[in-house]
């Protein structure tokens, strides 16, 4: 694997990687991950880091490590952790001479148009000032509702903002298998993935480490997100020092191989959205237009769920309850309804979701 040939480059690191069974940070393992980066770095690749560790970090304050921590005590692990994870990322790239940044983000900050393009435009600029973003989830003010619960799939989302052309999740498993080698012997290790089925994604196994909070599922899930939007992806074993001239070096890995872009950027970021407000489930005609590539009209709807507003992206279904497509509202909730009841379509309310804000799936 030749990193020189990637113009930008997204390294997502697990919490097993970053941080020892006492919760602390591994220090040297770190001082080598970040030597390995400064020689990109001189090449003038762009890179992104995407980290875990802070709630790992704090959890030793809060004196609740190996167990399974209540949301505040996870808020508050990430608050104290946060601080330790930043500083000592800010120390050792000091030490090359590198300026790194912060970037804290949430599912909203990606999944809300405004504050997507807004978090593009803030990672754009440092990269453009060969600043190195180091983001994580807010876990702060996240709660389990309403986060990724991985840095995997925010890792794809952040190489899909950025038009990221590798993203690298190093882990504690060298690549995909046909089974988890942990539990199944037999299993197969799998070197490239031309196109992602369900046969596999049935592949994946669970974490089995008591610092992660991960698998292998929410790997593939990741690999949908990138591949999709034109970036190659990686999964890699990180354990040892200095990981990224290892991989370099022969070194072993799984790749998810980039498909030919085929979508607006605005769909792309709709197909992959986590979060929806509402649903709405449509007739068979409305569901042939779509096909077609038209808007899907009120007239359309049968049924209507969610108290969604103008704006909100909702989960569009056919009768028999399969998800279609997802789209961008075009009325609030309450309003459809009015129309749905009284039957009465005016040009205002014709539309509930125009094709331009629509990707089939």
């Amino acid at each position: 694997m030749n990193l020189s040939d990637y113009k930008r480059i997204v390294i997502k690191i697990g919490s097993s990687l970053l941080v020892d069974d006492q919760y602390e940070i591994k220090k040297k393992w770190l001082e080598s991950l970040i030597a390995d980066i400064d020689q990109l770095y001189k090449q003038g690749i762009e890179i992104i880091i995407v980290s875990s560790g802070a709630v790992a970090l704090g959890r030793k304050v809060l004196n609740c490590m190996g167990r399974k921590c209540t949301l505040a005590e996870k808020q508050a692990a990430s608050a104290i952790g946060q601080i330790k994870l930043s500083q000592v990322y800010q120390s050792q790239f000091a030490a090359f001479d590198i300026h790194s940044a912060q970037v804290l983000l949430n599912i909203d900050d990606i999944e809300t148009r405004q504050r997507y393009v807004n978090a593009q435009n803030t990672l754009e600029t440092l990269l453009r000032f060969r600043v190195i973003p180091i983001i994580n989830e807010n876990d702060t003010v996240a709660t389990t509702e309403i986060s990724y619960g991985d840095n995997d799939r925010l890792a794809a989302r952040v190489a899909q903002t950025i038009n990221a052309d590798l993203l690298i999740l190093f882990s504690d498993i060298d690549g995909l298998y046909t089974a988890n080698p942990n539990m199944d012997k037999t299993a197969q290790f799998i070197k490239s993935v031309d196109v992602i089925t369900d046969k596999i994604k049935a592949m994946a196994g669970e974490s089995h480490t008591k610092i992660s909070s991960g698998g292998m599922i929410t790997k593939i899930l990741a690999a949908e997100i990138a591949v999709n939007n034109g970036c190659n992806m990686l999964i890699c074993n990180g354990k040892a020092l200095k990981p990224l001239t290892s991989l370099q070096n022969a070194g072993r890995f799984t790749l998810f191989k980039a498909q030919k872009i085929d979508q607006s950027a605005k769909k792309r970021w709709l197909a992959h959205h986590v979060k929806h407000s509402g649903a709405l489930t449509i007739n068979e005609g409305a569901l042939r237009a779509l096909r077609l590539g038209k808007s899907l009209l009120t007239v359309g709807v049968i049924e209507c769920v969610g108290n969604f507003k103008a704006d909100d992206v909702l989960t569009i279904k056919d009768e028999q309850g399969n998800t279609v497509a997802v789209g961008v509202a075009m009325l609030h909730a309450e309003v459809l309804k009015q129309v749905l009841l009284a039957k009465s379509y005016t040009p205002e309310t014709k539309v509930i979701v125009h094709r331009n804000n629509m990707v089939l799936v």
